[in-house]
């Protein structure tokens, strides 16, 4: 961990921006980590802040305990994302120890973080900060403020980003990225995508969206060639034929109604995508399928039997992901229109099929009498 350690020593000053620290070695416990700096009687201290999966913790250190505190994580996470002034460092920790450091230096300076203790939510679109597609999309004025009716779009947008930020050491900034958009809709977080990776981070990308809407399709189209946004293209058409493409990066599907999800997953399987996210949509599937009468007492109420098989549906499609070598998580998400929550799937490929959880799928599948097309489609 020396590397590590000589890194922090380097970055934890007044030009450090931000630290997030993912991809946890045990699914209990911590699962994540921020850190940021902040500015405490007068001293520059940096705040911790880990999450369990239902709590968060703070504390305030100094320089050399924060170091410290940082390199212990370190011991029980696979990667570290470091932004400063002038540079983004990412850290990576192999299953063996391995410690890799990659470094970039930033075409332009970076804004210095906020010191003071108890500052505003920080959003990776900031307020403030006129953005193109916000404004054209009714979220954000021409000055750069938020719609005060938006103000949860907005919200949403930067809790997705917060998504793809965690998994950036998995995307490869040397080369083209293809990043495929399944039921793209108004593309609010579509163009977000691309102007953060693209225009805020600097990766070679090309996304396409895809979505049945013509008139849809066309709008968003417009604004792309507006933004200048030269490898943004959108399509008409449906996902379970889409063959625009023999591989892609990263794949994402948001509120894809019913099966489109499945069909989603499974071509991102087949790609080998090494990064996959998810909003499922109205899972009926199973709700149709589902029968077991041990379970009347739930079954025999239908708004009950819906939440049910929803959440039936998605466990199995995390497990599926899972047997087919990605480390699968099912994240709270916030729904962009009727409900108030909602979940994500987030995958990211780790290594080859595992037929061992083939048989926990079975057992489930068996006991509830279902069958996902999903899993009908992986073993096609």
């Amino acid at each position: 961990m020396e590397e590590i350690s000589s890194l922090l020593r380097e970055v934890l000053n007044i030009d450090f921006v931000r630290a997030v620290i993912s991809n946890p070695v045990k699914k209990e416990g911590i699962i994540k980590v921020k850190v940021r700096p902040v500015e405490t009687k007068g001293n520059l201290h940096f705040q911790i802040e880990s999450f369990t999966k239902t709590q968060a913790f703070h504390e305030n250190l100094s320089g050399e305990e924060a170091a410290e505190k940082i390199l212990k994580y370190m011991e029980d996470f696979r990667q570290m994302q470091i932004e400063t002034v002038h540079e983004d460092c990412t850290v990576l920790v192999s299953r063996k120890g391995k410690v890799t450091v990659k470094r970039r230096k930033r075409q332009t300076a970076a804004k210095k973080a906020d010191l003071s203790h108890n500052r505003k939510k920080q959003y990776i679109l900031e307020e403030g900060i006129p953005v193109p597609f916000l404004q054209d999309l009714g979220v954000m004025t021409a000055d750069g403020k938020i719609v005060r009716s938006k103000t949860d779009k907005f919200r949403q947008i930067n809790r997705f980003l917060e998504f793809i930020e965690d998994i950036l050491p998995r995307l490869d900034s040397g080369r083209e990225l293809t990043i495929i958009d399944f039921g793209c809709g108004k593309s609010y977080l579509t163009f977000a995508m691309y102007y953060y990776l693209h225009e805020l981070k600097g990766y070679n990308i090309r996304i396409t969206g895809l979505d049945l809407k013509k008139d849809v399709i066309e709008h968003c189209s417009r604004l792309g060639k507006k933004y200048g946004y030269e490898k943004l293209t959108f399509l008409e058409g449906d996902i379970a034929d889409y063959d625009g493409v023999n591989k892609a990066d990263m794949v994402v599907t948001l509120h894809a109604c019913d099966t489109a999800t499945d069909y989603a997953l499974a071509k991102a399987v087949g790609w080998k995508a090494d990064v996959i996210l998810s909003v499922p949509c109205c899972q009926h599937e199973l709700n149709r399928q589902i029968k077991n009468e041990s379970m009347a007492p739930v079954m025999d109420y239908g708004l009950l039997k819906e939440r049910f098989a929803a959440i039936v549906t998605d466990g199995l499609r995390a497990k599926y992901l899972e047997r087919e070598g990605y480390d699968a998580q099912i994240l709270e998400f916030i729904d962009m229109e009727h409900t108030p929550k909602n979940i994500l799937i987030r995958a990211v490929k780790k290594g080859k099929r595992n037929e061992k959880i083939t048989e926990e799928i079975i057992k489930c599948e068996e006991l509830l009498g279902v069958k996902p097309i999903l899993g009908v489609l992986l073993d096609d």
